[in-house]
This record gives C-alpha cells, sequence and structure tokens, in this order.
C-alpha cells in the first residue's frame, strides 16, 4: 500500500475524479467537484492509497473543515474514505500518519478531523473537544490532535 499526494499534473487526478464521484460515500461527489473545478488552496492536499493501482482511498489536507463559523479552529483532515473492498486493512489509519506528516511539515502545532463516528479517531490520538450542528453532511464531532 502506498499513499501518494495527488495534485492536477499527476496521472491519479483523474483516476480520482471518477473513483470519488462513484464511490458509495455521498461526500465523496464532493471531493470530485472540487477536483473539477481545481477548488484548493496553496496548502489544501489530496492524499490517495494506492494498493497494485487500484484507489483504496483518499483524505484531503483542508484549509477549512466546512464547520459552522463559531468554531475557529484549522486546518482540517477532511473527507476520509475507504473503498468497502480495503477496510480492515488499516487504510484510513495510514492516509491519516500521511496527512499529519505534511502538517509537521507545514510547521503546524495541531491539526483538526470532523466525523460523525464515536471510537474511531481517538484510536488514532485524536481527542473530542466539541459537538455542533452539521452545516452539510453528517459529521457531528470536532476532534483535534498535537502534532
Amino acid at each position: 500500500m502506498e499513499i501518494i499526494l495527488v495534485n492536477e499534473n499527476e496521472p491519479y487526478w483523474d483516476k480520482l475524479i471518477a473513483f470519488s464521484r462513484n464511490c458509495s460515500w455521498n461526500p465523496g461527489k464532493n471531493l470530485a467537484n472540487r477536483m473539477e473545478k481545481h477548488d484548493f488552496k496553496d496548502k489544501e492536499q489530496i492524499f490517495v492509497a494506492i494498493e497494485a493501482n487500484q484507489i483504496a482511498g483518499f483524505c484531503v489536507f483542508d484549509e477549512n473543515g466546512y464547520i459552522p463559523p463559531e468554531y475557529n479552529y484549522h486546518p482540517f483532515i477532511n473527507l476520509v474514505f475507504v473503498d468497502e473492498a480495503f477496510r480492515g486493512k488499516r487504510v484510513s489509519e495510514k492516509l491519516i500518519e500521511k496527512a499529519l506528516s505534511y502538517g509537521k511539515e507545514l510547521g503546524l502545532n495541531k491539526v483538526y478531523l470532523k466525523s460523525e463516528h464515536r471510537g474511531l479517531y481517538e484510536k488514532y490520538g485524536f481527542k473530542k473537544i466539541a459537538d455542533f450542528t452539521p452545516i452539510v453532511g453528517l459529521a457531528d464531532q470536532i476532534f483535534e490532535k498535537n502534532l
């Protein structure tokens, strides 16, 4: 399993657009739309898990986590998704580790994540810091991790 950084000049860019648009998770379509519009700020990045030339999952290092404005937290590890065929193989952990390493390279002290899942991200050292009413999607908790 390899975790790669994907940008519009990479061969996996178009493959990821198709994969995210057709994945079983509805927010994947949001990623496809953002990619088609090239809607990423300078330090925002997409990480993709590749196994035998197949996309196994993805996550996005985002400036904004699309949370209510009263929560002034950033940056976020956002849109963490693992294809059903690759679940149980610690793909999300590998994606998150790569995104955390990227945050460290940027000199950040903390990174945030939002999710509706209970007990998943705590395994990776995240601490729940807030509950909120989602603007979009189901994610209703904010987690933080010191880098």
